[in-house]
């Protein structure tokens, strides 16, 4: 679950005491606008996304007024603006009004829970505003710290030297960003991010950060993201039927991700583990229908769910089903490959036999006993397999399934429909 903008961002923020814009939302009154024009010089107008999604300044979604009419004239303009950016299409849902903030600096922050360190990490330029990415790397600096004493102000105060950040902006970044752990900490947060935080001056001549566009994810399984007492229809409501159905089960033991990739591939890849679904995922490329990760020893009976449900969207149309994943410390290969094979032979049993090649690769506890089980079903079915233990890159596995693929498009999935006795 993503979130981008001020209209939920300045109401997360308001937990820890963060200063942030002011904002209103599609339903003010004119004179509500104007009194925010008032007081703060003029008004940023922004569509509202469901979801995560980025580049909108740069896109030209954002509008600027220093009066009334012009503010309702983009509002107009944006209510219901349609934003590209890369393979993610989003479509507004209204807009909100946000004060402008005059400030002499401006600052960009992240909290995300870091792969590369394995602990929480601070990233941080007192040049922000911009793409970040574009930043060389002795202007921006990112330091991991203890989760158990949590972003201590030193951790700040040292990066912000490291990085030869003005004096005067050190002390009110010290003061204001130990904030935001507690959000991102006990809210069930994976990523929060601040660009720009304004420093501006008050009416005393104090410099004070100023929260101006906001980001954020969740950990659909953090129980405690709850507590925040968000709306069900917060998140990106584009998902499809299949995405829909096998998220609806996720749970802490064994996941549920994923992702469809092409919804006219030929090989359908259940895989299991992160490393593993990026590696299948970059390897398939277009051939691939969807990228998934059912790791994390999942039961029988969730497992099979999702078998259940992956066969029924993708059987008809699929070449190659390949089951792969690396070598799991923990996951029961054999529970896995059982709830898979039961799955299968029930659905052939409803649907009748669709022409497939298997493709497995895996290792782990009860290897021999799972790949067993599914040879059985697969000869009771009649279905050609090829199956890979530990010992094989996954590299290659992935290189077997895609020539399977080319095999079946050139004729083998015709002789196996022959064999089936499929017409």
């Amino acid at each position: 679950m993503q979130i981008t903008g001020m209209k939920w961002g300045a109401k997360l923020l308001k937990y820890v005491d963060f200063p942030a814009a002011e904002i209103l939302g599609a339903e003010a009154k004119p004179e509500e606008i104007q009194a925010l024009i008032d007081k703060y010089g003029g008004v940023l107008v922004k569509p509202v996304f469901k979801g995560g999604i980025g580049k909108k300044g740069k896109a030209g979604l954002v509008g600027k007024a220093t009066d009334v009419r012009t503010a309702l004239k983009e509002k107009e303009r944006l209510y219901f603006a349609e934003h590209r950016h890369g393979n993610a299409v989003a479509k507004s849902e209204g807009v909100t009004y946000e004060s402008f903030i005059k400030a002499e600096y401006e600052v960009y922050f992240s909290l995300t829970d870091s792969t590369l360190y394995r602990a929480p990490t601070m990233t941080i330029t007192h040049h922000g505003g911009v793409d970040i990415e574009e930043l060389p790397a002795d202007k921006i600096i990112s330091v991991p710290f203890d989760p158990l004493t949590g972003l201590k102000g030193f951790v700040i105060s040292n990066a912000l030297s490291q990085l030869g950040a003005p004096n005067e902006i050190i002390s009110p970044l010290v003061q204001n960003l130990t904030k935001l752990w507690d959000l991102f900490h006990n809210y069930g947060m994976t990523v929060l991010e601040l660009n720009p935080i304004r420093i501006a001056r008050d009416a005393n001549g104090r410099l004070t950060p100023v929260a101006c566009d906001f980001k954020c994810s969740f950990d659909g399984d953090d129980p405690n993201m709850d507590r925040l007492g968000l709306p069900d229809d917060l998140d990106n409501t584009d998902l499809s039927e299949y995405e829909s159905a096998v998220n609806q089960l996720r749970t802490y033991q064994g996941q549920s991700d994923v992702f469809v990739i092409n919804p006219t591939g030929s090989v359908t890849a259940m895989t299991f583990g992160g490393g593993a679904n990026a590696l299948v995922t970059e390897l398939l490329g277009d051939v691939a229908t969807i990228s998934s990760d059912f790791g994390g020893n999942p039961p029988y009976a969730k497992m099979k769910e999702i078998s259940r449900i992956t066969y029924q969207y993708w059987l008809p149309q699929t070449n190659v089903l390949f089951i792969i994943g690396g070598k799991a410390n923990n996951t029961d290969i054999y529970e896995t490959f059982r709830a898979m094979g039961d799955a299968l032979r029930e659905h052939f049993t409803e649907h009748g036999p669709t022409p497939l090649y298997v493709v497995v690769g895996r290792g782990g506890p009860n290897l021999i006993r799972g790949l067993g089980y599914l040879r059985d079903i697969m000869d009771a079915l009649g279905l050609p397999y090829a199956m890979f233990g530990f010992d094989s890159a996954m590299s290659e596995v992935i290189n077997h399934a895609m020539a399977a693929d080319k095999w079946m498009k050139a004729g083998g999935r015709k002789l196996i429909a022959q064999k089936l006795g499929i017409r």
